[in-house]
């Protein structure tokens, strides 16, 4: 349906795809039409990877405070240490496969370390709940970040299509505007029909 109405040749006063392609001549709209897809894809791996290093860069400022928290709140002050050695990028990799890596880091650790801490605590620390709950309280700053970035960048972007003056079609207004009569309808200059 949104598709639908974006482009509604009744509507020439919204921006949809054809506005593009309709503002060169007919023998460059492929070319147009390849240009425009370039580009929609080139925006989406850099929004990407713009997203993605946002969310990292603000994991790796709050993972190790929030771990540090955790490891206290849970009575496992003594492996904070040691439990820092977990990278953040590592742990967001972890909590999205599902893995919780503090079971294979205390297996890792000398007995020493881990006898002062009660079992009870272990099996917190190890559960299906405190690694993610952990991470989260580092990711969502991050992820809020990315939304507000996203918001950001949208209103920019409507602010910009706003600004896109009136449609312009190669063949009403371009140099084979003299052989098109008056008041023809630019989807059927421009070679569409509604569908």
């Amino acid at each position: 349906m949104v598709h639908r109405y974006g482009n509604d040749p009744r509507r020439p006063d919204r921006p949809h795809i054809h506005v593009q392609p309709d503002a060169v001549p007919p023998s460059e709209r492929g070319v147009a039409s390849g240009m425009m897809s370039t580009l929609m894809n080139s925006g989406f791996v850099i929004s990407m990877g713009m997203f993605f290093t946002i969310i990292v860069v603000g994991l790796t400022k709050e993972f190790p405070h929030a771990l540090s928290a955790s490891l206290t709140g849970a009575g496992a002050a003594s492996l904070i240490p040691s439990m820092s050695a977990i990278p953040p990028t590592g742990a967001l990799f972890a909590a999205f496969l599902g893995y919780n890596p503090v079971q294979m880091i205390l297996a890792g650790l000398p007995v020493a370390v881990t006898a002062g801490i009660g079992a009870a605590t272990i099996a917190t620390l190890t559960g299906a709940t405190w690694f993610p709950t952990t991470l989260a309280g580092a990711f969502m700053p991050s992820l809020a970040l990315t939304f507000y970035v996203g918001a950001a960048l949208s209103v920019l972007s409507a602010v910009f299509c706003l600004m896109r003056g009136e449609r312009y079609v190669h063949e009403l207004h371009g140099t084979g505007a003299a052989t098109i009569p008056a008041g023809t309808d630019p989807q059927e200059v421009s070679g569409k029909s509604e569908r």
